[in-house]
């Protein structure tokens, strides 16, 4: 896709970009607002989602146990309820797990975000610099989940992720808002 397509793409779907942007921003700070309660709630759907994936994984696996990797597959399936259960049984156990996934997910996305915004600023948006400080951002979390361990997983994965969503919304919201005036002049 040339920079042309892309920034006429952006500018006829603004109003997708805008209200991701408006729902991220209400998701952050309601997580800010309440962290302690974000963190659990967030190990609590992950541990049903691993728990609920492992059950259909078992079920598959034994509805194709001639299939090649019956074994592999089981463990997988067993693997997957196992930390569900953990997950839902010690919420609060799972939620340092969760910190120190979380700090490698904020590695990650602190860097695609800046090149997101670095992509962007070839393309069109005036607005790409605040993709690239919600990356930096990103990555300023991550030392402060890093420094504040074991304390800091109480609290940390919810306000944290509130922080994230709250920046990588307003920043969904620059970015459509400066589309939507370069498709109107």
């Amino acid at each position: 896709m040339s920079m042309s397509q892309e920034a006429t793409a952006l500018r006829e779907h603004w109003v997708a970009y805008l209200i991701e942007g408006i729902l991220l921003v209400v998701l952050g700070a309601a997580a800010i607002v309440v962290p302690s309660w974000a963190t659990l709630t967030v190990t609590i759907i992950l541990g049903w989602v691993f728990l609920l994936s492992g059950i259909v994984g078992l079920i598959t696996t034994f509805w194709l146990r001639r299939a090649p990797g019956f074994w592999w597959s089981l463990l997988s399936a067993v693997l997957a309820v196992v930390v569900g259960a953990l997950l839902l049984g010690w919420p609060v156990n799972g939620a340092m797990s969760l910190t120190l996934a979380l700090l490698i997910y904020f590695v990650a996305e602190g860097i695609f975000c800046i090149m997101f915004g670095l992509e962007h600023q070839r393309a069109l948006s005036g607005r790409w610099g605040w993709l690239v400080l919600n990356g930096i951002i990103d990555l300023f979390l991550v030392g402060v989940i890093a420094f504040g361990l074991p304390g800091t997983a109480a609290w940390a994965l919810g306000l944290l992720v509130g922080i994230d969503l709250v920046y990588g919304g307003a920043a969904l919201i620059g970015l459509s808002l400066t589309a939507h005036a370069a498709k109107s002049a």
